[in-house]
């Protein structure tokens, strides 16, 4: 709860732009316009992906070249124990209890094993479980722009 007051208190700037009739009459039918502009906004900073460069499709020779690779290379050590941790390829495939530890990492975050993710303080501005020794490294990478 007292994460989403802090979102309000620092969205106070206003922005305008204009648009033409019919995307104009589909966000005036959105739930909350704001916020999917918002996302729509934030999504654009993400990375483009290196294998279909951003067109979510790749070709049959791509495919069948890094098939192999991903399903045997989805493993990595926990940031913090060192365990290894197999991740999903998207949070949604992942149980319920996990998908935030799978979105943080997925996300360009650190990647915790289930023992450890609880044991790791959150940051207070994003929610990611940040190392100690590790929070200025976050700061710089996550809430510099």
């Amino acid at each position: 709860m007292a994460r989403a007051k802090k979102d309000k208190a620092e969205k106070t700037e206003i922005v305008a732009f204009k648009v033409d009739g019919d995307l104009a009459a589909f966000l005036d039918r959105l739930p909350n316009k704001s916020d999917f502009i918002r996302r729509a906004i934030l999504a654009q900073f993400s990375l483009t992906c290196p294998l279909c460069t951003g067109s979510g499709v790749v070709p049959s020779g791509i495919h069948d070249h890094f098939d192999h690779v991903i399903e045997h290379h989805s493993a990595r050590p926990c940031d913090k124990c060192k365990t290894p941790v197999t991740f999903p390829l998207s949070a949604e495939s992942a149980v319920p209890a996990d998908r935030p530890r799978f979105e943080q990492f997925l996300n360009g975050g650190p990647l915790y094993c289930v023992n450890c993710y609880p044991k790791v303080p959150p940051c207070d501005d994003c929610g990611w479980h940040v190392m100690m020794e590790k929070v200025a490294e976050h700061f710089k990478k996550v809430h510099s722009h």
